[in-house]
């Protein structure tokens, strides 16, 4: 061989030589593996043993008694809220309560001026008692046939317009003091010192907050389970919690949203709690037959239904769709189960509806328990 022509074309020499030993390596395999293949008998044709069902842990749970709860979003409002008014003319001269401010029933608000209150006052008491002498002196001519039966009508009736003369006079100087109509706290005030108002005019605001509502709507299918008197909760927007008793069930259903309004009563006598925030209702209904399980075992099935894997007698996988009937801090209540059930509580992620598993209890499953190392002795 010319060395020449060895030396010049090396590399590609080479590099065929390489592609060929991959190529036979490759052809190697590819050869072994249909040995393999046709050469292993198939456990279908055989009659051989399938291979082991996939192992889940289960838990077994019997159907207890729970009240299931209806839990409505609602939002809290006073109790009762009116609008003070103005019932005689005067000016402002006195403000008793600013805004914002907690007053017990009977205090003064705003105060009027007198004027000339008292001196119509003391004038309609004298024309009453002037009325009453000369009524009575009626009524005892009338037997000596001095009086006839129509002046002594006519001195009863001056003696009546006196004694409502006298009245009027004593509610125009009782209503110069706008006063608390019962304990509460005042929401707006709409007068200041030297206004001027007539009968009717606007003066404040007033809230009770001694007592708070939580108000909110239940659809058709639970109003039937509320009754007035009964005990329910909320869950203020703050995380506080409160009792109250129903107060108001509406008796016909909202036109649009086909829902019936319903108020709970809370006390608040502290005054501690606001009114005008969100809240959740939770509101008794029926007792029925239901099992507890964590939330963390709830899954989706295809139709995005949410629900748990559960093993029946045939050690086959089955979906529930999950009838949530009450929620609490120890988990989910589910109704609408069989009284016995078991559930997979490790290992329904990789699990399909159908499939046949080999189920673990949870009791046999060996649990790990930490054990306290000694301190060395010094």
């Amino acid at each position: 061989m010319d060395l020449g022509k060895f030396s010049k074309y090396r590399s590609w020499l080479y590099s065929a030589a390489i592609a060929i030993l991959v190529a036979a390596w490759l052809a190697s395999g590819k050869l072994d593996d249909a040995d393999r293949i046709t050469g292993a008998p198939q456990a279908a044709d055989t009659g051989s043993e399938p291979l082991a069902h996939g192992k889940v842990r289960v838990r077994t749970l019997l159907a207890e008694d729970v009240t299931r709860t209806i839990v409505v979003n609602g939002k809290t409002a006073p109790a009762r809220i009116t609008e003070l008014s103005a019932e005689t003319d005067g000016r402002v001269v006195a403000i008793g309560a600013e805004r914002g401010a907690n007053v017990k029933r009977g205090a003064v608000i705003v105060r009027l001026d007198e004027r000339d209150r008292n001196a119509r006052l003391a004038e309609a008491r004298a024309t009453l008692k002037q009325r009453e002498v000369e009524y009575e002196a009626r009524r005892k001519l009338m037997s000596s046939s001095y009086v006839s039966e129509a002046q002594l009508q006519d001195g009863l009736a001056r003696l009546e317009a006196a004694r409502a003369e006298l009245t009027r006079a004593e509610l125009d100087l009782e209503y110069m003091l706008v006063r608390a109509p019962f304990d509460g706290a005042i929401q707006a005030r709409s007068v200041e010192v030297g206004n001027f108002l007539k009968v009717g005019d606007p003066i404040a605001t007033f809230v009770d907050n001694r007592r708070i509502i939580v108000a909110g709507s239940v659809s058709e299918f639970d109003a039937g389970y509320l009754r007035v008197g009964e005990p329910a909760r909320a869950k203020l927007a703050t995380g506080e919690e409160v009792a109250g008793t129903i107060r108001y069930v509406a008796p016909v259903a909202e036109e649009a949203t086909r829902t019936f309004a319903v108020e709970l009563e809370v006390d608040n006598s502290d005054g501690k709690l606001r009114a005008g925030g969100t809240a959740e209702l939770y509101i008794p209904a029926e007792a029925i037959r239901a099992h507890r399980v964590s939330p963390s075992l709830l899954t989706l099935d295809d139709a995005g239904n949410v629900g748990i894997k559960i093993v029946n007698d045939a050690d086959e996988v089955e979906f529930v769709v999950a009838d949530i009937a009450l929620s609490s801090n120890d988990g989910v209540w589910l109704a609408g189960l069989p009284e016995s059930i078991t559930i997979i509580t490790v290992g329904q992620g990789f699990v399909v509806v159908g499939e046949q598993v080999a189920p673990v209890p949870e009791d046999d499953v060996p649990t790990a328990v930490a054990r306290k190392i000694p301190a060395e002795s010094e």
